[in-house]
């Protein structure tokens, strides 16, 4: 008797870690993702920049121009498509999705971002040769415009572009470099396309639900076309009598008759017949006799492919998997070709710790990454295109299996979690729990490395350790004497997505596609946490979810500021004296508003069945000279939460309740598995004790868990795919309560050094968490504990590599 054992191969190997026996994988690899979604792209590809949004081809096929619109260095690559080679690079100084060549191939014209100006490049001799400017209109935060897409006519006299910032379509003339006419757009755009007769254009309301059409010979919106959540990519046939819409918050395809400006059809792009967001679909392509569309679901790392000879009776064909988030997709002759905006897997960083030019030599100055030492866990993130042969039917079978081989989801899940019978989490919604009460605390930007590095029962690295026993010993304490998580991954990259995953298991296209600009210090709207409705999930947030379920909730400084909430559902559910994101206020006071509010409620009888509570200053503020230090201001943070908890084990409903901690993100620092592992705790009567648990879990995981207990289905394909914790749970209660432990270092230790990292962290904004670059504020942090001459490893991006062996049976 043979076995077929499966090896996950990571730094540190634990029994019943993430352990996965995934069926027999011969010639295809499959990359581990930390959220737990694997990898296996077909074809073959080759490295592109960060963050690669949009690609077009000429109108010949000869070429491809592709924008990378990273947080790193944005740039825009000139492609030979015969040849797969890259024929010339340009850096932008900033750059945003708008690309398109005249239709003559000697122009390419691309969005300068929040500069607010379209480049023209000239091509000469297969190269990227001079360039000029469109301005319009003075450069952010002045102007808040933002081009997106573009669109050029025949003759190249009319240039088009659309912008997501003031929501306007600009027409322009190239030759005189100025602007012919604005039109308002009811909301946000994304891309634009032009009719064949190019009387029309196009254009996809990214904000809005719908599709404006606009008479180019009038010079005005004539109509608005309802289509799904999202409309971001639009495609038009040759004849240009149907129009594809990718809606990105639906999973869906909307296709138009142009005829008469109706949905002709909605074509469902998920793996499983669902209606749960996360496929995020965004890219659109269709094969050269027009039969076929292939279309790229970002979040599922895949094409859906689609038979539409006979548009309004489309058939599902398959799927063929890609490389991981992919953006855009083509098709020229017999190929399809793929740009993965995050590439092909998550890797560690190749190059180390390094300077990097404040600018290249092309002249175009860089962003504020100038100044990095070191790479950010964002610029980690190198796109790929992917060249796939068109498949016939046979080999489309075979990359569907492996599609769905590679997803953790499936429609099953929605309806009956992982779990065990007995336990005190149920396995589906309405199952009852003797659990009543779900307090759960987001904490800023820590690693697992940083913090618990130094427990001997983990999987950890005590040199790379900054907040260790002494600085965070009521932590320290939760690991140690309830579970010990050592192999958990955040969903997110920095805390604009961060809190939108630690809230709804998904980050929109809207906000993966627009942090990392901000982040990059290249302007744009940064109102991530219930700002902007434009980022919302179709759903809405976990409280959204609770409104609707009859399940009473508050917050406490989460996605708002005192009594101020940023979305709807939390009106009237904050608590009035609790701050949001403030490094001038400690997480004492955090504390203090949160006890004597919980202990009203108590009086009440109104304790809610779900609470929120940030507890940030573990975010620190660097070694910004007056404030406090790093290792009081994360001292600060463990105290805060060792009295929240020993408030709350001392009161009479400990015996029903449970308390989930985790950082929104792990803002790149130092770990030796990789840069998303974060500390995360679970502390309640039913959570086992002095337990290691070395499972793989994902923020989607844990809030997966809150959602069973708290009798509300899954947010996303994402936590209804993710494993709850039921591994950390026992069905005997211990109702021994928690006592606080003191901190053993004084709280209110203030930066006095005056040096590089003193007069680095003078420049960092702090009003905001994550407005600090990420990798600079972790590098002083690390040299105020390690020494100002020390240097930080750089951050590590681990790719899970799953391998399948024959094994002989010892009873063989």
């Amino acid at each position: 008797m043979r076995k077929y054992i499966t090896l996950i191969l990571m730094v540190f190997v634990f029994q019943g870690t993430y352990a996965q026996w995934p069926g027999k994988i011969e010639s295809t690899k499959q990359i581990l993702l930390p959220n737990g979604w694997k990898l296996s792209p077909a074809g073959h590809s080759i490295a592109l920049g960060d963050l690669p949004l949009n690609m077009q081809a000429s109108s010949s096929g000869k070429f491809l121009a592709i924008t990378n619109n990273g947080q790193s260095t944005q740039s825009l690559q000139l492609i030979d498509v015969k040849t797969e080679q890259i024929l010339d690079e340009k850096i932008l100084t900033k750059s945003w999705y708008g690309l398109a060549f005249s239709k003559d191939e000697k122009h390419i014209y691309v969005s300068g971002g929040n500069d607010n100006i379209i480049i023209n490049f000239s091509i000469r001799n297969n190269k990227l040769a001079e360039s000029d400017t469109i301005k319009l209109g003075e450069v952010w935060p002045k102007g808040k415009i933002g081009p997106a897409g573009i669109a050029v006519n025949k003759t190249n006299t009319k240039v088009f572009t659309v912008t997501k910032e003031d929501s306007c379509l600009y027409i322009l003339d190239p030759a005189r470099k100025k602007i012919t006419k604005k039109i308002q757009l009811p909301a946000i755009a994304y891309s634009c396309t032009l009719s064949p007769d190019e009387t029309k254009l196009y254009v996809s309301l990214w904000g809005g639900r719908a599709v404006a059409v606009v008479n180019t010979i009038e010079e005005k919106i004539t109509t608005t076309i309802p289509v799904g959540d999202h409309p971001n990519e639009l495609l038009l046939n040759k004849k240009g009598n149907y129009l594809f819409v990718a809606n990105a918050n639906d999973n869906s395809v909307s296709v138009i008759s142009t005829v008469n400006n109706r949905v002709i059809e909605t074509i469902a792009t998920t793996l499983y017949a669902t209606q749960l967001t996360g496929s995020t679909t965004n890219g659109l392509a269709l094969s050269t006799n027009e039969k076929t569309l292939y279309i790229a679901n970002a979040d599922n790392n895949c094409l859906a492919v689609f038979d539409v000879s006979q548009p309004g009776t489309s058939q599902s064909m398959g799927f063929v998997p890609v490389g991981w988030y992919p953006t855009s997709v083509k098709v020229i002759g017999s190929k399809i070709l793929i740009t993965n905006g995050k590439g092909n897997t998550s890797m560690a960083n190749p190059k180390g710790p390094q300077p990097i030019s404040k600018a290249d030599n092309s002249g175009y100055q860089m962003g504020s990454t100038a100044n990095n030492r070191l790479q950010y866990i964002a610029g980690l993130f190198k796109g790929s295109l992917s060249f796939i042969d068109v498949p016939k039917p046979e080999q489309l079978k075979v990359y569907t299996k492996q599609v769905y081989a590679n997803t953790p989801f499936n429609d099953q899940k929605e309806i009956t979690a992982d779990g065990e019978a007995g336990n005190p989490i149920p396995r589906k919604q309405g199952e009852q729990s003797p659990i009543k009460h779900v307090f759960y605390i987001i904490k800023e930007n820590r690693t697992y490395d940083q913090v618990l590095g130094d427990l001997p029962k983990g999987n950890g690295d005590s040199s790379l350790t900054l907040f260790g026993k002494k600085i965070t010993p009521n932590q320290h304490a939760f690991a140690e004497n309830y579970v010990l998580l050592d192999n958990f991954y955040v969903d997110a990259e920095v805390s604009a997505d961060g809190h939108n995953w630690s809230m709804a298991a998904y980050a929109t296209d809207v906000v993966e596609k627009t942090w990392p600009t901000s982040y990059g210090a290249r302007g744009g709207s940064t109102t991530f946490e219930g700002g902007r409705p434009v980022t919302y999930p179709k759903g809405g947030f976990i409280w959204d979810y609770c409104q609707r379920a009859g399940v009473t909730y508050r917050s406490y400084g989460e996605f708002g500021d005192y009594a101020k909430a940023n979305i709807k559902s939390l009106q009237g559910h904050m608590c009035a004296n609790s701050p949001g994101f403030d490094m001038d206020i400690t997480d004492q006071v955090r504390a203090d508003a949160w006890i004597h509010d919980f202990d009203s409620l108590l009086v009440a009888n109104a304790v809610p069945q779900f609470s929120t509570l940030r507890v940030s200053n573990d975010h620190t503020s660097g070694q910004k000279k007056g404030k406090i230090s790093p290792q009081s201001a994360v001292a600060d943070n463990d105290l805060a939460v060792g009295r929240i908890l020993e408030r709350l084990s001392h009161s009479p409903i400990w015996k029903e309740s449970v308390v989930f901690i985790l950082e929104d993100d792990a803002q790149n620092g130092p770990d030796h598995v990789d840069a998303h592992r974060s500390p995360a705790y679970v502390i309640g009567p039913y959570v086992k004790r002095n337990t290691a648990v070395h499972t793989m879990y994902s923020t989607s995981g844990f809030l997966r868990t809150m959602e069973l207990i708290l009798g509300l289905p899954p947010m996303s394909q994402y936590d209804a795919a993710a494993v709850p914790l039921f591994e950390c749970f026992t069905s005997k209660p211990d109702l021994t309560p928690y006592n606080v432990i003191k901190p053993l270092i004084n709280l209110d230790n203030r930066n006095v050094a005056v040096n590089e990292s003193s007069k680095r962290s003078e420049l960092f904004n702090f009003a905001k968490e994550d407005a600090a670059p990420d990798l600079d504020l972790n590098e002083v942090i690390w040299k105020s504990v390690k020494g100002e001459n020390s240097i930080m490893p750089a951050p590590k991006r681990s790719a899970f590599v799953i391998l399948e062996k024959k094994k002989k049976d010892d009873d063989d």
